[in-house]
């Protein structure tokens, strides 16, 4: 697994890593050092997005030891704004004549897919998926189904930027919250709107457990704007569809973000898995389309480690002594809901 989140989750020990917050209500990432991984001419003609999800794919492929993939599936909700928006501006500037065509290419929602593939001469199924708050499921989706029919592993990640003119067009829309909240006291702020965010994660995936595996991905399901008596009948069917009950969960990891607008959803989920531990964790990446990718690293970290880094979360009074089935709960402005049961996972027997 790699991620390039505004944390430091991209080199180091997750659990003793200092929490990052921001006061401006936009959640920029963390950027490491990417002339590591791509070479400097490269650099100077690629976007900040591409940058990051290059680095993030390659850096996830050296950590479990994978030169070519079987497939390379992602999910993105935007893809590259920052191309886009220049093109578009490059459109107007110059009335559609003389274009440089660069900028419309990397925009395209597959271009990090098609840098991947490239540099590591990847020939093999590649897909990306651009369905808002589903993209990253989905993405997830495909990819299990691939490791039923047959594939060994695949390569499958996340990524979305924000931008200061996407900032400013969602906050019109009252996305964002027109105070400024700092991000670590984001819970405590409960109004319309939250905070932007952005992030590239990647995971390498396998039909079996290897002696390198973080978690085993038990399930996953996705809810198009339920109600809230079909959300609590999703949960309720989800879970028993794998044999367990509300008392089986460990922890849940929850996208709560301080939005009073969607903040029903969550008491709800209090409602169907009492006395069971919560985590939130917009307060550390912000809101985008595939923040649920930041959520699913999350989770494994803590199955792998057996601990929460309790740094990250001083909302949080106690936290669970063991941790071996995770629930992740998320949803995109109320439309798109998904829930990705995460279990421990014991290293073969070598």
């Amino acid at each position: 697994m790699a991620a390039i989140t505004p944390q430091h989750t991209f080199e180091g020990n997750l659990f003793s890593q200092p929490l990052v917050s921001t006061g401006a209500n936009v959640f920029a990432v963390t950027e490491p050092d990417y002339k590591t991984f791509i070479p400097a001419n490269s650099l100077r003609r690629i976007s900040r997005l591409l940058k990051m999800g290059l680095t993030t794919a390659l850096k996830c492929m050296q950590d479990s030891g994978l030169s070519v993939p079987d497939a390379i599936v992602t999910g993105t909700g935007k893809g590259s704004l920052q191309d886009t928006e220049r093109f578009l501006k490059d459109i107007r500037q110059y009335e559609e004549r003389a274009l440089n065509p660069t900028p419309f290419i990397q925009s395209t929602y597959n271009a990090v897919n098609g840098m991947i593939a490239v540099q590591q001469q990847v020939t093999t199924y590649n897909n990306t998926f651009v369905h808002r708050g589903f993209s990253f499921e989905s993405a997830l989706l495909d990819s299990m189904l691939l490791l039923e029919e047959g594939a060994s592993h695949t390569l499958t990640g996340a990524f979305d930027e924000i931008s200061a003119e996407h900032f400013y067009i969602k906050s019109r829309i009252g996305h964002w919250k027109k105070e400024m909240v700092n991000s670590a006291a984001l819970y405590d702020h409960l109004t319309p709107g939250t905070i932007s965010g952005e992030g590239a994660v990647f995971f390498t995936l396998t039909a079996a457990p290897t002696t390198q595996s973080y978690a085993r991905v038990a399930g996953l399901k996705m809810l198009y704007k339920p109600s809230l008596t079909a959300l609590t009948t999703g949960l309720a069917t989800f879970l028993s569809q794998h044999g367990l009950s509300a008392k089986d969960i460990d922890l849940v990891i929850t996208g709560r973000n301080g939005d009073n607008n969607f903040e029903h959803y969550y008491r709800q989920l209090d409602l169907g898995l009492p006395q069971v531990s919560q985590l939130p964790f917009k307060h550390l990446c912000g809101e985008y389309e595939t923040a649920g990718a930041f959520a699913l690293w999350l989770g494994a970290h803590m199955l792998k480690a057996q601990q929460v880094p309790q740094q990250w979360f001083p909302m949080v009074s106690q936290f669970p002594a063991t941790l071996n089935r995770i629930l992740i709960y998320n949803h995109f402005f109320g439309d798109q809901h998904t829930f990705i049961l995460l279990e421990r996972t014991a290293a073969p027997a070598v």
